[in-house]
């Protein structure tokens, strides 16, 4: 139920929060525009002082707030059960593996009960199929943080094709983006005594041969940007300090970040060296190194580089590309023949691919040794097509894969033509299907039920938002649910940075929410990437409240319809979708009695100073700059949050380790909240960063609170 508030005010509180000017030193602006100085955010937050991440004032606050939520909610009787639901899924013995195709064998990393940060193993492909693969052990994730005293997160391996010997491991201390880097040698299984490693950063590293990196870090002053991303690259080679690693790109400290990096087929073979700027989150410009010089590539600032099949190379566009000519829709593939393209970088003819048609997207691409394979959306429901090239023009092939599912490509080898496909829905595991010479399917694994979906079912309707565009969303309802809004209903969102929302099995959600009788939407609103470029690009900057808008609207078509009732409407998203929860109660608080607001952006006035908000402002604006700022002014939750509203009793949850959003957005949230007497609930993981928990148990503590919560609001 919502709240009823006992008033305390900003100033009382603002006596003890004291801040540092040095901490507060604005940015350069990314935008052309003048910039002018508003009057100073931070001089008016009272909570200021919740930025520190990890001084003593800050923790104990979080300490504080933990402790409350944790007795609200894991003191109820349902905590432990869902909990042990939730834990039984994570931690299963029978989930299918995920792989990848390596000269080794089949890699998977693997976490359970046993191995809660994880391990690195490795199989035949023959044994993976069985029920029961024979694993070896390559890296013990949980061995290493023992023995180093850290809490090590896996964050992946990159190794030298085509042999895939020399690699490098990535390891986040505690989950936050940055991360050191460390030799590999996979014959051996062992790191290399004396080999590569690169301290913590941002950052990539890519092998130019088993002596030779291409290295992008933080190298010391002036080589990150002010989004804290790199922008210089060098080459290191073995036996150098990384000091005397030789600079060979630089772009500029107003970039979101740049890089150089190896034009490479899958086989192994060096095209030569490219770059680039990401002038914006959106925008990129591209260069080729040609006879020892950078040359520019003539490419849209939203297009780039996309691979290398049959002799072509494909770059992919999200706008209108007018060039020789020809106009390429936006979303197209186009191609050009590869020797020609290296001769003349920007005079080489070019050819269409592939072209989107209405409501059509692509939203991720493989390859094997032979054939490129596009993931593509068809209203919201996938598809994979094979392309090659054959006799001077491309031809495609759909894979016979379910229809309406999501669907994708899960491994391909560079070896050869063997490649995996996965499928599923809200309701249905996923099943993985293997084709050895890429085409011919067959069904090799098939995830067991993790929750009973008899008697239920999926339907997808259409809300308008308030300019008259339809947004459709998808639900998941007890079959012959009475319309008569009584049924608590949990809906997510994402809407941002194009990326694309789409139905998967629900898993612990089903177990946990849907079981218990309860119905699951997922709008796929306008900001996000499900009908291509263009529907993202429709919802940014100046146009952002469209997408806050479309949300509204799929909540007030649920009402409508009688599908729920605001007493029963609940919301979650995270990042970005932590953002959408945000405006959404602030915005409609009589429409909604939960909201889950994970890892959120939610000071937008302050966002290009937090954590790494600057490289954002493609997508939102720039709030120095008057114009800019009237926009995100229009919807800032953190600035909404008003005295005078009741909101209904909203839960924060953040990550102390986050880097990339920061939990502060959370706790100056929860605590401008607690000066309104608003009822709220703050909870902070300690370990796990911008994504989530470190381990099974972790997550499973999470998702169980989550529930409790959305149970206590929307279902008792």
């Amino acid at each position: 139920m919502k709240s009823t508030k006992t008033r305390a005010t900003l100033a009382a509180l603002a006596l003890s929060a004291a801040w540092s000017p040095a901490f507060l030193t604005p940015l350069a602006a990314q935008d052309t525009n003048t910039v002018t100085e508003p009057e100073f955010e931070a001089e008016n937050d009272p909570f200021i002082w919740l930025e520190e991440t990890r001084s003593d004032r800050a923790l104990e606050w979080v300490e504080a707030e933990n402790a409350k939520t944790v007795a609200a909610l894991q003191n109820d009787p349902r905590f432990e059960d869902l909990k042990a639901e939730a834990l039984a899924i994570y931690d299963a013995q029978d989930r299918i593996p995920s792989v990848a195709f390596t000269p080794y064998g089949m890699v998977n990393f693997w976490q359970d009960a046993n191995n809660p940060k994880g391990i690195l193993r490795i199989t035949t492909l023959d044994s993976w199929r069985t029920d029961d693969p024979a694993w070896e052990t390559i890296l013990d994730i949980d061995a290493l943080a023992a023995a180093e005293g850290r809490e090590w997160v896996y964050g992946g391996m990159s190794c030298m094709p085509p042999d895939g010997t020399h690699c490098m491991v990535y390891l986040s201390d505690g989950g936050k983006d940055a991360s050191v880097a460390r030799e590999f040698n996979m014959a051996t299984r062992s790191f290399v005594e004396g080999g590569f490693e690169l301290p913590e950063s941002q950052g990539s590293a890519s092998w130019v041969d088993e002596d030779t990196l291409l290295i992008s870090r933080d190298f010391g002053e002036d080589t990150v940007t002010d989004s804290f991303y790199p922008f210089t690259t060098r080459e290191w080679k073995r036996g150098q300090s990384i000091d005397e690693a030789e600079e060979i790109f630089r772009g500029e400290k107003s970039d979101v970040s740049a890089g150089a990096y190896l034009l490479r087929e899958s086989d192994g073979t060096i095209h030569g060296r490219m770059a680039y700027r990401g002038v914006s989150f959106h925008e990129r410009e591209y260069f080729f190194d040609v006879d020892g010089e950078w040359v520019k590539l003539d490419l849209p600032a939203k297009a780039s580089p996309y691979g290398i099949i049959d002799g072509r190379i494909l770059f992919s566009t999200d706008v209108d590309w007018q060039t020789q000519g020809k106009t390429f829709r936006a979303d197209s593939l186009v191609s050009a023949d590869l020797q020609e393209w290296k001769a003349d970088p920007n005079g080489a003819q070019l050819s269409l691919v592939w072209a989107p048609g209405d409501r059509q997207t692509k939203v991720g691409a493989a390859s094997n040794k032979s054939s490129l394979y596009v993931n593509m959306l068809d209203n919201v429901r996938g598809k994979v097509l094979k392309f090659d090239y054959r006799d001077g023009e491309w031809v495609s092939q759909e894979i016979a894969l379910p229809e309406n599912a999501t669907v994708g490509v899960t491994a391909s080898s560079d070896e050869t033509d063997q490649i995996m496909f996965s499928s599923t829905d809200f309701l249905t595991p996923s099943t993985i299907y293997y084709a050895e010479d890429g085409v011919t399917l067959e069904k090799v694994k098939e995830s067991p039920s993790r929750f009973d979906a008899t008697g239920m079912e999926i339907e997808q309707f259409e809300a308008t938002s308030p300019d008259g565009t339809k947004i459709p969303y998808f639900l998941v309802k007890p079959k012959g649910m009475a319309m008569d809004g009584s049924t608590p209903v949990l809906m997510g969102g994402y809407g941002g940075f194009q990326v694309p929302r789409l139905p998967g099995y629900l898993g612990s959600t089903g177990k946990m929410w849907l079981e218990r009788g309860n119905a699951y939407v997922l709008a796929n609103i306008r900001g996000g990437g499900e009908f291509g470029p263009n529907w993202h690009q429709s919802a940014i900057r100046e146009n952002k409240q469209r997408t806050w808008d479309d949300f509204i609207a799929v909540g007030r078509d649920l009402v409508a319809r009688g599908i729920t009732s605001p007493e029963h409407l609940g919301v979650e998203g995270g990042s970005q979708g932590g953002l959408l929860v945000g405006t959404a109660f602030t915005q409609a608080p009589d429409l909604f009695n939960a909201a889950i607001v994970q890892i959120p952006l939610f000071d937008m006035l302050r966002y290009q100073f937090i954590g790494r908000g600057a490289s954002w402002i493609g997508e939102y604006g720039d709030p120095r700059i008057p114009e800019q700022r009237a926009w995100i002014e229009g919807y800032s939750p953190y600035q909404k949050l008003l005295e005078e509203k009741d909101y209904p009793r909203v839960f924060f949850v953040t990550s102390t380790a986050d880097d990339r959003t920061h939990p502060s957005h959370g706790r100056k949230a929860a605590a401008r909240m607690a000066a309104q007497g608003d009822d709220y609930l703050y909870y902070e993981d300690t370990k796990g960063g911008h994504s989530g928990g470190v381990d099974n148990e972790q997550r499973a503590t999470l998702r169980a609170m989550q529930m409790v919560y959305l149970l206590q609001q929307l279902a008792d």
